[in-house]
Parts: structure tokens; C-alpha cells; sequence
């Protein structure tokens, strides 16, 4: 007596087409992974290696001091680019206050060369920008400066 199949075998296109008008695979991912590695990460990953680690076998403590090593590494290495942002920031901030009453040249949004003097700065938006003549001009924008 011969036992025919109910459907095809796996790996064919059939297996993959719609079934009932759903598909067996997804070419969209359910979830998208984390792209970042942050301390919260690494702690987590720590805590569930400690936590289904074989009891008659423990972690190595050398092991794990090396991975505790590498989270503070990564706490102060975050702590490094947040405080090298903020330093960035306080020059800028500073470099555009110097120029308040100079004579300045700069190149304008559409490419043109202008100059004036440097009445006031605005901190509002990501880098300072400074008035001159009524407009305002990015510092990134100066080109040139001298005394009034």
C-alpha cells in the first residue's frame, strides 16, 4: 500500500506560497535589533549569564571581574563623548560671544560673500548664531574677523 503526501516537502516553492491566503515566511522582521551597546545592555546580558549558570559549575571569578571591568570601561567611555560634546558646545558658545562689536566677512546660506559687524549672539539652536546687519549667520558660516 503506497502513502501518498498531504503536501509538498519542505524547501519547495510550494511550502513557502500562501496557505489559505497566509504566508508561511516574512520577509519583514518581527523585531529590529539594537544597534547600540550601552551599559544597561551589558548589565542585562551579566545578570542573565548569572542567572542560568550551572550551579556545579560556576562562573570563572576571573571572568566575570573582566566583564565587570569592561562595563565600567563603557560607562566612562560614555561619560568621556558626553562631556567632550558638552566641551564643544562652551567653545563654540565662547568663540561666538568674541565676536560681538568685530568686523566680521562671511558667507551667506546661498553662497554669497558678506561682512558687518557682530551685534549680538542667539544660543537657541544646535551652534550659535550671530547677528549681523539684521541677519543671522551660523558661526561655522564666518570666515573672517577684525577689530572694529
Amino acid at each position: 500500500m503506497s502513502i501518498s503526501p498531504v503536501s509538498s516537502p519542505v524547501g519547495t516553492a510550494a511550502a513557502s506560497s500562501a496557505v489559505g491566503g497566509t504566508s508561511l515566511t516574512s520577509s519583514t522582521p518581527t523585531s529590529s535589533p539594537q544597534q547600540t551597546l550601552n551599559s544597561s545592555v551589558f548589565m542585562d546580558l551579566l545578570v542573565a549569564q548569572l542567572k542560568n549558570q550551572d550551579p556545579s559549575s560556576p562562573m570563572d571569578t576571573n571572568a566575570m571581574i573582566q566583564q565587570t571591568s569592561q562595563l565600567s570601561m563603557v560607562e566612562q567611555l560614555t561619560q568621556l563623548a558626553t562631556d567632550s560634546s558638552q566641551g564643544l558646545s562652551v567653545q563654540q558658545r565662547a568663540a561666538a560671544a568674541e565676536l560681538i562689536g568685530k568686523a566680521v566677512t562671511y558667507l551667506a546660506a546661498d553662497g554669497t560673500p558678506g561682512s558687518g559687524t557682530a551685534s549680538s549672539v542667539s544660543y537657541s539652536g544646535t551652534t550659535p548664531t550671530i547677528s549681523i546687519g539684521g541677519a543671522s549667520i551660523p558661526l561655522a558660516s564666518i570666515t573672517g574677523v577684525t577689530g572694529a
